[in-house]
């Protein structure tokens, strides 16, 4: 058990104040897992005055959670216990009643204060509903057909859980969650994005998604996939729009995993290119206290929504999607805001979603994107240009599914090896050395400051990425010609040298 925890116990016992560990703790700490968080029932009908208390004592801060259900917590960080978050509730009745109360047996256990710091607390254990022998058995059972229509946000909670311990859902709890799923739409969006982003971050997340749609979930809290489901694709596609949505999220997991990269077990996987920095990269903390890997799968969740409003058969008979990145991003948007999500994930969202397909794009006819399609494409997708590479990766695994050739693969992974290998390196935006500047533009040829020279500096930085240009002499002189080339104060088309998507 945790040092503060003796802190705590003296603390309470200090006021006269029985207190029992439930909950997260005490379950953790029964499978010999970490945990930040204690939860502490306290025999009060207001925990709220006590919490500023115990907030004072341990140097943090107290924040009220809610006054209708009487939970406030104390956040405390310390050199001397680390990072807790302390929630106290108070017991409405007994403590068995308070129990039953809660949300699944494995939840409903509970340890005295008098028993926190010693070595045989497991021997204490106050369980009334089975819990103990729940957690022996790995499986999530609620307490009651209550449990979802008390708070439904334990629908989600349940599949998280579900996740998190790798745990099973007990069959009547399931027909429980599948007869209450519809409750789940009427939660507020943050309660619904951090359930989700939770399973999404967890391992195996594709596999709790499939369980999300089985029992009602997935297309009560993003209904926009609703549509996708049936939607066929053109015969390179294995799945329907809906199940390549959802196998991208497992592609990604393959892609990102250092469990399978290099495994015999996955030869796909293994081929993908990686690096620390790479690796550095995905762990990065973004939005809402999730990493880059975790936005991939949401993006890659996401990438196809909207799939289902674009498609048609043009007069060859073939089947295309036009535009579905574009109004895509438009609703990845709707659903990011929404589900309140931060600005910094939805605008990582919104560009995975539009940008998803210029990998490939960028290479038409068999040829390696040039060195100027390469600067485009970091220049313009930004920050969540290594994102978009791999997402790209994972689209592939996911439309081939088992049909995928390894020569197929080969050629996809050489492509983004190639663009990771130029874009990061010399050729990057950010490690280009500037030719020329907008005061050398005007003083040259004479312009006043207007959008042509921001647009002629643009040009100079696409030529001297593709090496047509190296030093202030040729950046000048491809200056003039641009300039001669313009309408007067208007930029014409700047040519790509390579197609963009």
């Amino acid at each position: 058990m945790p040092r503060i925890l003796g802190d705590l116990r003296s603390i309470f016992e200090s006021c006269s104040l029985p207190a029992y560990l439930v909950g997260g703790l005490l379950r953790d700490a029964l499978l010999g897992r970490q945990t930040w968080d204690i939860d502490v029932a306290i025999q009060t009908d207001d925990p709220m005055p006590f919490a500023g208390e115990l907030a004072r004592h341990l140097g943090g801060a107290f924040v009220p959670l809610s006054h209708e259900h009487h939970v406030a917590r104390v956040v405390v960080d310390d050199p001397a216990y680390g990072r807790w978050s302390v929630d106290l509730s108070g017991i409405q009745g007994s403590l068995h009643d308070d129990l039953r109360r809660r949300d699944f047996t494995i939840d409903a256990i509970a340890l005295s204060s008098e028993y926190w710091d010693r070595s045989d607390w497991p021997d204490h254990i106050i369980d009334p509903l089975g819990g103990t022998a729940d957690l022996g058995n790995r499986v999530i059972r609620a307490i009651g057909p209550h449990a979802f229509r008390d708070d439904p946000v334990r629908l989600l909670r349940a599949v998280r859980l579900s996740a998190q311990l790798d745990f099973h859902i007990d069959p009547e709890t399931s027909a429980f969650m599948r007869s209450d799923s519809h409750l789940v739409s009427n939660l507020a969006g943050e309660r619904i994005r951090n359930e989700l982003l939770a399973i999404l971050a967890s391992e195996k997340a594709k596999e709790h998604l499939r369980k999300m749609d089985g029992l009602g979930l997935l297309c009560a809290i993003i209904p926009e996939l609703q549509a996708a489901k049936g939607v066929s694709q053109p015969r390179e596609h294995y799945w329907d729009v809906f199940d390549h949505s959802i196998e991208a999220v497992g592609a990604v997991e393959r892609v990102l995993s250092p469990g399978t990269r290099n495994s015999e077990a996955d030869m796909l996987a293994g081929l993908v290119p990686w690096s620390p920095e790479i690796d550095d990269h995905f762990a990065e903390e973004v939005s809402d206290g999730h990493t880059r890997a975790t936005m991939l799968k949401m993006g890659a969740l996401l990438h196809d929504v909207a799939k289902p409003q674009t498609k048609m058969i043009d007069p060859k008979g073939k089947t295309r999607f036009l535009g579905h990145h574009t109004l895509g991003a438009e609703v990845s948007r709707d659903i990011s805001r929404r589900l309140r999500v931060s600005n910094r994930g939805a605008d990582i969202l919104a560009a995975l979603v539009e940008n998803h397909l210029r990998p490939t794009q960028m290479c038409q006819g068999g040829d390696m994107p040039t060195r100027r399609a390469i600067y485009k494409f970091f220049r313009d997708v930004g920050d969540t240009a290594i994102d978009t590479l791999y997402l790209s990766l994972a689209d592939h695994l996911a439309a081939r599914g088992p049909t995928i050739t390894m020569d197929g693969w080969k050629e996809h992974i050489d492509i983004t090896e190639h663009i990771l290998n130029v874009g990061t390196q010399e050729q990057a935006p950010e490690n280009m050395p500037r030719l020329i500047t907008g005061h050398d533009v005007m003083r040259a040829l004479g312009l006043p400051p207007g959008p042509l020279v921001g647009r002629i500096l643009e040009e100079v930085r696409g030529a001297q990425a593709s090496g047509a240009v190296s030093d202030a002499d040729g950046a000048l002189v491809l200056a003039q010609s641009l300039a001669s080339d313009s309408p007067e104060g208007e930029a014409g088309e700047i040519p790509s040298g390579c197609q963009d998507a």
